[in-house]
């Protein structure tokens, strides 16, 4: 089989089982998988013949993909802000709409370089460490700070085999004398975090839990555990469906674990941004703003202390 006749058979298999539109896209991405070339050699080697492992990678490939499960998961990697990231189905896989955030988190640090002391970074629900470290990896390609005024990024999330994809993460995308700077803490949101930080910034879970669970009804896979905002403190349900759950516990708490003068940015979604931005003025944050997305979408809320 040819990369070509791969593509075209691919992209019908995946199409005729799950309808997607990305379908040519897919086979694309999982030729690229399976054989180890980019995207422009896939192009150009229409001809090429696939070698005997590279043609039955690519046919589990499709195999799975047919399943619904998300390419990422298939492929072991998503690209964020320029970076590719390990995941597993243990975590959320990063979307394009999240990178609104690590740039409004660098807008907020650009503003800090003159800072007296090294400055403290959370990421709370990190999942697989895409916004915490991508901030950090971004200070440092662009020389935020000096060396030795470099932040400190400390990673939280609930779930041990999460935070066990952002250390991958971390030790493959963070140079080795930069890594010290990075803290992982397994916590149900502040909870075993005794600390207090400059920035905090979250992805939480928002989605109401009737849309969580539509959204995997197609075989994506992806922990409901990212997705479900409507669970308490004990992971137990709430009866609102509103997605707002987990923000009612996190706004407060990041309010009581900021320094003076810090500041907290949450992605909140067109879900429900309006309500997370009452959820912050409730809590005492000042100045909160809302934040749209390319799509001009609601997307992050930010509040001051």
């Amino acid at each position: 089989m040819t990369i070509q006749q791969a593509k075209e058979w691919g992209a019908a298999e995946i199409f005729g089982a799950i309808g997607v539109d990305s379908s040519r896209l897919d086979a694309e991405c999982l030729l690229q998988w399976a054989t180890g070339l980019s995207k422009t050699q896939v192009l150009f080697s229409r001809g090429k013949e696939l070698t005997q492992a590279q043609e039955a990678a690519f046919c589990q490939g499709v195999e799975k993909r047919k399943t619904g499960l998300p390419i990422a998961y298939i492929t072991g990697k998503k690209e964020f802000f320029g970076r590719d990231f390990f995941v597993t189905p243990s975590v959320l896989i990063p979307k394009p709409d999240t990178e609104l955030l690590v740039e409004k988190a660098l807008e907020e640090l650009s503003k800090r370089t003159n800072a007296k002391h090294i400055l403290t970074i959370c990421d709370m629900c990190t999942g697989s460490g895409c916004v915490g470290l991508t901030v950090l990896a971004e200070i440092i390609a662009q020389k935020l700070f000096p060396r030795e005024m470099i932040p400190s990024v400390t990673l939280v999330d609930i779930s041990g085999d999460a935070l066990a994809v952002a250390k991958k993460n971390a030790a493959e995308l963070i140079e080795s004398e930069y890594l010290e700077r990075v803290r992982f803490v397994q916590s149900n949101l502040f909870e075993a975090v005794p600390l207090k930080f400059d920035v905090i910034l979250s992805n939480p879970p928002y989605i109401p839990h009737r849309e969580a669970v539509a959204l995997l009804t197609d075989g994506r896979a992806e922990p409901m555990l990212a997705l479900d905002g409507d669970v308490d403190l004990f992971g137990n349900a709430t009866a609102e469906d509103d997605g707002l759950g987990i923000m009612r516990n996190f706004v407060p708490q990041a309010f009581a674990h900021l320094s003076p003068h810090g500041v907290c940015i949450a992605e909140s979604g067109e879900y429900n941004a309006d309500d997370t931005a009452e959820l912050f003025r409730a809590a005492g944050f000042r100045d909160v703003r809302i934040f749209t997305d390319l799509a001009g979408q609601k997307r992050d809320t930010i509040g001051r202390k």
